[in-house]
């Protein structure tokens, strides 16, 4: 059997193990195991521990628990709340401007949590009953809060930013300062989305009467503020040097939970607990998947089979366009039925290459990359964030959400398009600070 054959058995094989329920890295660790011991024998079990514990055997990996503990306490204070309020409250003028606060909370958010599930929950609990008080249709609340969680995987810091880092062996500090003008790009997309559905339906709505002063105003900034500069502090160690990623990440988680004490009150030791216990969680899984996918990129790799996919697309007798253009739909239906994660753990060591012999930027290609991942989370059937927002606001329809997410997909569609006709966009953030790719 050819190894591309191979390969088609292995992804209809990872397709049905998935499909039936079980935990992705089990999967993928069950269907690795399969296939080494069908074609190799069981002596191939003899590589499995060593591959699966040398697949989380990376210093760079601490940052991801840091940064969950980071996010997980942002988003089991008010700061959420509060940054709502304080973007609503000078917000409140413009037509449509309550969408506009929550879009606007979530690109924020994101940035401190790292975590569109979180961004989802923390903006949404606040924002969907808000706008729905005020008269804004279900279908645009709730899509609004789904698409502006997304952020939350490309904005830095990105613990998917990090897992991709990690996979293909690039510059971290780099993929970070690449997310930055594409993450605003997108928020201001859908910022845009809002203000043209706000002026196309004559929402008079969003404006509270008689509005706020300016001590209203004012008088949260204190309480959002510190955070702010949390971002700020963990960015330049980052990018001057001072420290490393995992580095960086410890300090923010420390900093963090010293001001949602400060701020918040928020010191008591159970609360603290369901913090850390909460972060734990989420960090095994990650790291669970991480292993498993090394472990099942070995197998791949042993059986040949990601040479032989590599050189099938290299073989086509297509442009660099086409090829890109092939890449991303492959992507986008990827990310349907899996989670970024595991999407960019199994096909970006895979695809790197290719897409660096095409003459690609690679930290271009991350961002395109990821936001692909970041339709998957607004889409059926797996659509993480979808059911996030089901179940802030169970009496709306799944559908009615969908429909509101779409016209934000689309203009996640648009930005693609963007970075492809304008990768600077992209590349020139992390070449003015950082210097250009070395062989790039």
């Amino acid at each position: 059997m050819t190894p591309l054959w191979i390969g088609v058995l292995v992804v209809i094989s990872t397709i049905v193990v998935l499909a039936s329920g079980i935990p992705v890295a089990f999967g993928l660790g069950l269907v690795a195991i399969g296939f080494l011991v069908a074609f190799d024998g069981i002596s191939a079990l003899d590589i499995v521990a060593d591959k699966f514990f040398g697949g989380i055997a990376e210093f760079s990996l601490v940052s991801i628990p840091m940064f969950i503990v980071m996010g997980a306490a942002v988003a089991s204070s008010p700061a959420g709340k509060d940054l709502y309020i304080a973007l609503d409250r000078w917000l409140h003028r413009v037509p449509g401007g309550l969408i506009i606060s929550n879009i606007g909370a979530c690109s924020v958010f994101a940035a401190l949590s790292g975590s569109s599930p979180a961004t989802c929950a923390a903006i949404g609990k606040m924002g969907i009953p808000e706008m729905r008080q005020r008269g804004y249709p279900d279908g645009l609340a709730t899509g609004a809060i789904a698409a502006g969680g997304t952020l939350g995987i490309l904005i830095p810091p990105s613990i998917t930013m990090i897992v991709y880092g990690i996979a293909t062996e690039t510059s971290i500090g780099r993929l970070f300062l690449a997310g930055v003008f594409p993450g605003l790009l997108l928020t201001a997309l859908f910022m845009a989305w809002a203000l043209y559905t706000a002026h196309r339906h004559g929402y008079k709505f969003g404006r509270v009467e008689g509005g706020f002063s300016l001590r209203q105003k004012l008088e949260v900034l204190p309480r959002v503020l510190p955070f702010f500069s949390i971002i700020v502090g963990v960015l330049y160690v980052l990018y001057g040097g001072v420290a490393t990623p995992s580095e960086a990440a410890g300090v923010g988680a420390m900093f963090v939970l010293v001001l949602i004490a400060i701020i918040y009150k928020v010191w008591q030791p159970q609360k603290i607990w369901a913090i850390i216990s909460d972060s734990m969680r989420e960090s095994v899984m990650i790291l669970m998947i991480i292993a498993a996918s090394a472990l099942f990129s070995y197998t791949l790799s042993s059986l040949y089979v990601t040479q032989s996919v590599a050189q099938f697309i290299v073989d086509l007798d297509i442009n660099r366009w086409g090829l890109m253009a092939m890449i991303n739909g492959f992507l986008l239906v990827t990310g349907f039925f899996l989670p970024p994660v595991a999407v960019i753990l199994m096909t970006a060591p895979i695809l790197l290459p290719i897409i660096v012999q095409s003459g690609f930027d690679p930290y271009w290609f991350a961002v395109i990359f990821t936001i692909n991942m970041e339709i998957g989370l607004i889409t059926p059937p797996v659509g993480l964030n979808l059911y996030v927002i089901n179940g802030i606001a169970p009496d709306i329809a799944l559908t009615t959400i969908l429909k509101g997410a779409l016209p934000f997909m689309l203009c996640m569609v648009l930005g693609i398009v963007i970075l492809c006709l304008f990768p600077e966009i992209v590349t020139w953030l992390p070449t003015a600070v950082m210097g250009p790719v070395i062989g790039g």
